[in-house]
């Protein structure tokens, strides 16, 4: 039964001792605290666009999680993970891909990276790409399938069993093209077993960025369920066994839920059904301006159309992260608009500077579009221009500019499943916080027995953008609830920036989980977990299955469940807040507290087979086939 104490939870191993209910209490106390990792983590030290959370996957099948990381329109870069440091990104293939899916689809024993290329704004509609991973690392590019997959502005790929035939489908959702008129291009693909999909189903279109996708089993029956999001309310649909759905929105949800960035599903309070966090904020505006009084910086957020603005700035303009995008990489300086030169590529953010005597003037008109800069006398600068895809700068050394007013942020939702049907709790639970949710993830950050939240906030421009961590506690009521951790150091300072991606896995195999982050026009960033290094006492337990299965049987959707001291826990493998992508972590992490005795394991694969070890030890990975 919900809502009780921590030793009597839904599905009990055994009956809970005083001593047991002890050990749990005092290992709530726990506050995870981490350390942000540049050693062992090769990233690139340039600040760039992003597109999705990072894919997690071990994809030369050597025991530690690689990184797929996405920089919107660069690139998909392979980040390969050496017993727990990261090698300087690889790059896969280069240009606009969007949603990335993970998984061995035609039973040879390799992993294959599925990937959707977007449309250029329509001008450019192109079907998904197929890689296989081979174990020595090299990734080899597969023909094109027959029937080849269709051509479209490509978004959302989902690997996932469909119909619990043992193998992965895909869920291939695109960017609606007005050429089509309305019609649809959600489509649902089914594997004919031997890693070749055709299309079954079409799901009803959705407009703008409306592709975003979480696939959970919102009422227990085995069959994946589908909650679409990123345009107006969030839509839940119910699958049917045979890759079709059916809308059940008004049933499932209490209400409509709209401004959605990302949503996990977790059993937050192990009662053996899954709940569902929903991230939300609101983008910052066009013509949204940023300033920081003690450090005196000054930045922007435009897009689509006009722009104007006048800073105090000085003799010297000290340009920092100038992000417009193609075609509008440079500016033009001064009365006479001549273009800025710079050196090396432009799809990055770049520094710069422009001093008074290179700059007079402002041009009367702006012959065509794109940023103009001019310095205009009384240490006064211009910034004007007119922009259509999403730009932004910061400029330091600005001695004042009138605060801006910013969105206050909307409050994230928990929803917990009651018999298939979801119910808010986000006030009894705590969670009745406003924010600028952009993205989230959860996993078991002090290895207590609950699942915890970590948020990437979208944070402002100009100041240190600073992470949001829920712990998942017992309040005095027995209840479960939501606090604040303080002092977790997963902060950002990437001038010019805001939050995007997030993700959590254990790096390193050494029993905490780490934590991913990637900013919106800054960097990616690896927070090493420093409960070992503070000898934390609580203990876990590590579950393994296949990345290939002998018997051609996915591990991607099965569900992974532990039992010891009473309380019981379960997760989906290869669930994750990826908005487009689909993750495929293989190992399942279980926090125990302070349980000293064996755990028993039960795995549910999506065919419906059952898998069971009766005596796990602690502080160990186990392997089930």
């Amino acid at each position: 039964m919900k809502n009780q104490m921590i030793c009597a939870a839904a599905m009990l191993l055994t009956a809970c001792s005083p001593a047991d209910l002890t050990a749990a209490e005092a290992s709530q106390q726990v506050m995870p605290t981490f350390k942000e990792q540049l050693q062992d983590f090769k990233r690139e030290n340039k600040d760039r666009r992003k597109w999705d959370s990072p894919v997690v996957a071990d994809l030369d099948q050597d025991g530690f999680a690689d990184l797929i990381i996405n920089d919107h329109g660069y690139g998909i870069r392979i980040m390969w993970n050496n017993d727990g440091k990261f090698a300087k990104p690889y790059d896969l293939i280069m240009g606009d891909i969007h949603g990335v899916a993970i998984g061995d689809v035609d039973g040879d024993g390799l992993l294959e990276l599925l990937l959707s290329r977007g449309g250029g704004s329509g001008s450019n509609a192109r079907n998904s790409k197929v890689f296989r991973a081979h174990k020595d690392r090299t990734l080899v590019a597969l023909p094109e399938q027959k029937p080849a997959f269709e051509l479209m502005r490509g978004r959302t790929l989902k690997l996932i069993d469909l119909d619990r035939d043992g193998d992965l489908d895909l869920l291939n959702f695109a960017f609606p093209s007005k050429e089509r008129l309305g019609a649809s291009e959600n489509y649902v693909y089914e594997n004919q077993g031997d890693g070749y999909f055709t299309v079954n189903n079409v799901l009803p279109p959705v407009k703008g960025d409306g592709q975003k996708t979480l696939v959970t089993d919102f009422n227990n029956d085995g069959y994946p369920d589908l909650l679409i999001y990123g345009h107006g309310p969030m839509q839940a649909y119910q699958g049917q066994g045979d890759l079709t759905f059916k809308t059940v929105t008004d049933v499932v949800l209490p209400n409509r839920i709209a401004d959605v960035n990302g949503i996990v599903e977790l059993d937050y309070d192990n009662d053996g059904d899954f709940d569902l966090f929903i991230a939300r904020g609101k983008p910052f505006k066009p013509g949204e301006t940023f300033y920081n009084p003690q450090t005196r910086k000054w930045g922007f957020f435009t897009m689509r159309g006009k722009f104007d603005y006048v800073i105090p700035a000085g003799e010297v303009l000290h340009i920092e992260n100038l992000q417009t995008p193609w075609p509008h990489t440079t500016f033009k300086v001064g009365e006479s608009a001549y273009t800025f030169e710079f050196d090396g590529e432009t799809h990055s953010g770049r520094n710069t500077k422009l001093v008074s005597s290179d700059a007079f003037g402002f041009p009367d008109k702006q012959l065509s579009k794109g940023l103009y800069i001019g310095y205009i006398g009384n240490n006064n600068w211009r910034i004007a221009g007119s922009i259509f895809n999403q730009s932004s700068a910061v400029f330091s050394e600005v001695s004042s500019y009138k605060a801006a007013e910013h969105h206050p942020g909307l409050n994230d939702v928990l929803l917990e499943n009651r018999g298939g049907k979801f119910v808010d709790v986000s006030a009894q639970v705590g969670l009745a916080e406003a924010n600028q949710s952009t993205a989230v993830t959860t996993a078991d950050f002090n290895n207590d027995g609950y699942a915890d939240l970590a948020i990437s906030p979208q944070g402002l421009l100009v100041e240190q953008n600073v992470g949001l961590i829920w712990l998942n506690t017992a309040g005095k009521d027995g209840k479960r609830t939501f606090v604040k951790a303080d002092g977790h150091h997963v902060s950002t300072g990437d001038i010019g920036s805001w939050g995007m991606a997030i993700d959590s896995f254990d790096r390193d195999g050494d029993g905490d989980i780490d934590i991913v982050m990637g900013q919106e026009r800054g960097k990616w960033h690896l927070f090493d977990n420093q409960l070992q290094q503070h000898k934390n006492t609580n203990n876990f337990v590590k579950v393994a299955l296949p990345l290939v299965h002998s018997g051609k049987r996915t591990s991607v959707g099965a569900i992974v469940m532990v039992k010891a001291c009473g309380i019981s826990q379960q997760r989906r493998i290869g669930s994750s807040g990826a908005m487009y992508s689909s993750t495929f972590d293989n190992i399942a992490h279980f926090g125990v507290g302070q349980c000293s005795k064996p755990a028993s394991v039960e795995v549910k694969w999506s065919d419906g087979a059952v898998s069971k070890l009766a005596s796990a030890k602690l502080n160990q990975t186990h392997q089930i086939q």
